[in-house]
């Protein structure tokens, strides 16, 4: 698969930088001064981040191809990415050269915040091929994009889009700005006024959100979130409590203060007192170490972001045995950042995490999963040696090599090695001891015999 992007900036870079790192090859296509540096960056930012959002390995990243033209980096893409500045006629110009070259059956979309897809094809003799797929950013991190425009086409790009990691939001009637905007301008606009009045700072300002309501519509959202301040009651109940506040008049939403120079300069030197001693690029590995720790918090649950996080961890783990030298290939991951301890190196319990997940990998892959724990079988981990080689860090990947003895009884015994993926640096050593058990007794039991034999098939000495 191909994706051309046009405009390599902020958003565009970072649709550039999901797309490779999930497998697509990528056409880039931005004449502006600098762009490719920019745009280095972003990537760089992306490779230390993205991956560690899952428990497997990506993909093999896509090839990323500079163009000289606007022809050449769209003539073959199945996904066309605009992310021009908002300016219309800007915008209708670079719209009309990507429908000119592109294929018939690429999808043509703008990243554009705040323009209608009806606005952006008044020039186009294909309209329906145009549609808004607004992100968030860093894109290759949040994965919400709202979608607008012609059905089919918004269908079609729901699924290819759900192949790179995001969830597609469709915005079933364009209205300007789409949807999420349109609740950050309301809040931007209170926020203005509250500096200008004097009432609070930036730093008061970022302070209620994120020790605040921030960290429930993390995972809740606007409407679950106060339908549980309704208590057994419900949203009925909420509603009737707090809906006669809406006529108080609490807020400025269909206003908004002057932007005087002396509010600009209050507002940036307030910022600066805030901010200013971190570089952007300190601020931006900041913002997506917290994004990853935040979204993987959700996962356990699967609440959220968490459970979309889940489910592409489905699509990218092995589904069939893989063998390295005749030992099983049971983890292939890159280290997150939550995993690493005061000392800057890997937890010695995230090591146990490591190999518990090569267990896992082996008892998914001897039909010993979900459905059959349902039906009352399972295996207890019973004891557990590790030995630790090497130190290990965030960013790094690594994998899992397991040597899987034949059934003994009840008892299953796997030898493993962590290596640094690469240069296979052995890093720790486990061998581990696992029983069969009856949940519906929580005893020991044999395991039935076509378990046996594919724990056996994955032995390939056996």
């Amino acid at each position: 698969m191909i994706a051309g992007i046009v405009g390599a900036g902020v958003i565009g870079g970072g649709w550039a930088a999901r797309f490779a790192l999930m497998g697509w090859d990528v056409c880039i296509f931005d004449p502006s001064d600098g762009a490719k540096k920019r745009f280095e960056a972003v990537y760089a930012n992306a490779c230390d981040a993205l991956p560690g959002l899952y428990e497997y390995a990506l993909p093999e990243p896509g090839q990323i191809t500079w163009c000289d033209s606007l022809e050449e980096a769209v003539a073959h893409a199945q996904w066309v990415q605009e992310s021009t500045p908002e300016q219309l006629a800007q915008k209708h110009s670079v719209l009309n050269a990507i429908q000119t070259h592109c294929r018939a059956d690429a999808i043509v979309a703008s990243s554009t915040s705040g323009f209608k897809p009806s606005d952006l094809q008044k020039s186009s003799d294909k309209p329906e091929q145009i549609i808004v797929a607004h992100p968030f950013n860093p894109v290759y991190l949040l994965p919400l994009v709202e979608t607008v425009g012609d059905p089919s086409t918004c269908d079609k790009a729901k699924t290819l889009l759900q192949g790179i990691g995001m969830e597609p939001l469709h915005v079933a009637q364009e209205i300007d700005a789409h949807i999420a905007d349109r609740f950050l301008e309301a809040v931007w606009r209170e926020a203005l006024w509250l500096v200008n009045d004097g009432i609070a700072d930036t730093e008061t300002i970022d302070n209620a959100i994120r020790y605040g309501f921030g960290l429930r519509w993390a995972q809740m959202g606007l409407f679950e979130t106060y339908r549980l301040a309704g208590g057994d009651a419900g949203m009925a109940h909420f509603i009737a409590q707090f809906g006669p506040a809406l006529q108080w008049p609490w807020t400025k939403l269909m206003d908004v203060p002057e932007l005087t120079p002396a509010l600009v300069d209050a507002i940036a030197s307030q910022s600066d007192a805030q901010s200013g001693h971190y570089s952007i690029r300190e601020l931006e590995r900041i913002r997506d170490d917290n994004l990853v720790s935040i979204m993987r918090a959700l996962k356990p649950r699967q609440y959220g972001a968490g459970a979309l996080l889940k489910a592409v961890d489905e699509t990218l783990k092995n589904k069939e045995a893989v063998f390295h030298d005749e030992l099983l290939v049971t983890v292939h991951r890159v280290i997150p950042i939550d995993w690493i301890d005061y000392n800057g190196h890997m937890n010695e319990s995230r090591y146990a995490q490591v190999f518990s997940d090569a267990a896992d990998t082996v008892l998914q892959l001897a039909g010993a999963d979900e459905a059959y724990v349902a039906s009352g079988g399972s295996f207890f981990t019973v004891d557990c040696h590790i030995q630790y080689r090497q130190e290990t860090h965030v960013g790094e990947a690594v994998r899992c090599l397991t040597a899987v003895a034949p059934m003994d009884g009840k008892k299953l015994r796997l030898k493993h090695e962590m290596r640094r993926a690469g240069d296979e640096t052995l890093l720790a050593t486990a061998e581990q001891l696992l029983v069969h058990v009856d949940l519906n007794t929580r005893k020991s039991s044999n395991p039935p015999q076509h378990i046996v034999d594919a724990i056996k098939g994955l032995n390939p000495s056996c």
